[in-house]
């Protein structure tokens, strides 16, 4: 199947998990995709791709607004739920050891430890002050704003900023 462009006309319907399904303008159906951001941090409601179970590309998104209401709610919660990431607001402890970092923070999802393997890869610090860190596992946090963590959580992330 070439690459489409959804419009108003295609529906999207929520399926099982994180999956939902397609029902193009022109008959066509394909169930059990995924939707996927290709620039989730830039551009969270544009350019969604939704990928088959082989992860192929079948279908992207420009714009959730270029879809109907039920579409858009139905791409959303599905990425809502993809994309899920605990807020850290205080960073507990840090440990150094032997290169990998070991932070122990309370997040909006109670208190979680994780390792960092990559400091500059891996933690993220953006103009407005949100901080990005991805944990040994691939697991994603985020900060809203550091600037406005308590002094000793500011300072524990600052040791890598």
């Amino acid at each position: 199947m070439a690459r489409i462009f959804l419009t108003d006309k295609d529906r999207i319907t929520v399926n099982e998990g994180n999956l939902v399904d397609l029902s193009l303008s022109d008959g066509r159906c394909v169930k059990e995709l995924e939707p996927r951001r290709l620039f989730p941090v830039s551009r969270e409601n544009e350019y969604i791709t939704l990928l088959d179970a082989d992860g192929a590309e079948i279908a992207v998104i420009k714009s959730i607004r270029d879809l109907d209401a039920d579409s858009a709610k139905a791409v959303v919660s599905s990425l809502n739920d993809y994309y899920l990431t605990p807020h850290i607001t205080r960073i507990l402890s840090r440990v150094d050891k032997y290169g990998t970092l070991r932070l122990t923070v309370d997040t909006d999802r109670g208190v979680k430890s994780f390792d960092v393997r990559d400091r500059n890869h891996d933690i993220r610090v953006y103009k407005n002050g949100s901080v990005r860190i991805r944990d040994a596992d691939d697991n994603r946090y985020t900060i809203d704003n550091y600037k406005q963590l308590d002094p000793q959580s500011k300072a524990r992330l600052m040791a890598d900023i």
